[in-house]
């Protein structure tokens, strides 16, 4: 198949559970009524230096690693307070 396809075509190998993921723009995908607002963290250059090798253990980024281990300890705390909370909130991260 070219590298352009046509939906039909792109279509016909998802649906024969081929990879798909090489025809699309990853920088055009989005995730509605998640919106992201930058926060800023200040942090020791020990507390940086131990992020950074395992975040290059897992093979992420160190935003990536943050914000997946913030959003399982937020998950931890809501299960452990019993605090009802939306769906989109209780969304991991993904990873980038």
């Amino acid at each position: 198949m070219a590298d352009k396809a046509t939906s039909d075509q792109i279509d016909a190998l998802f649906d024969s559970g081929e990879d798909v993921l090489p025809f699309a723009d990853e920088a055009t995908f989005e995730r509605p009524r998640l919106v992201q607002r930058r926060v800023s963290v200040d942090m020791t250059v020990p507390m940086i230096t131990r992020l950074d090798g395992y975040a290059e253990q897992y093979g992420v980024t160190r935003q990536s690693l943050i914000k997946v281990w913030i959003a399982e300890r937020l998950n931890k705390e809501d299960d452990r307070q019993s605090r009802p909370i939306a769906a989109e909130e209780r969304q991991r991260p993904s990873v980038s």
